[in-house]
């Protein structure tokens, strides 16, 4: 068994580790990616809790946070290919849809 701190502290590296990829990162995939991550870090959190608590609702919100994430991904990638097209681009600096 492994013990509800050393999830913890794995749910706060992963968590760590795509909200710094979130904050340096220009290109919008990795953007993507790292909000990917932290919601990944958020799930093994919550699963840490709930097997600590000994119940299962843990993990129904973590199978309807992996849904949420799920149609993230899909609208995210979709809006990112249609500004590829349009710009040849997804570097989020060089991205200003506001201006003609």
């Amino acid at each position: 068994m492994i013990p509800t701190q050393h999830i913890i502290v794995l749910a706060m590296i992963l968590f760590a580790i795509g909200a710094t990829g979130m904050l340096l990162r220009r290109n919008a995939i990795l953007m993507l990616m790292s909000v990917e991550l932290m919601l990944n870090a958020a799930n093994v959190g919550i699963v840490g809790f709930a097997r600590m608590r000994g119940d299962l609702a843990g993990q129904v919100y973590v199978l309807f946070v992996m849904t949420v994430a799920a149609a993230e991904v899909a609208i995210g990638l979709a809006l990112f290919m249609a500004i590829f097209r349009t710009r040849r681009t997804v570097d989020t600096d060089r991205i200003d849809l506001l201006r003609w």
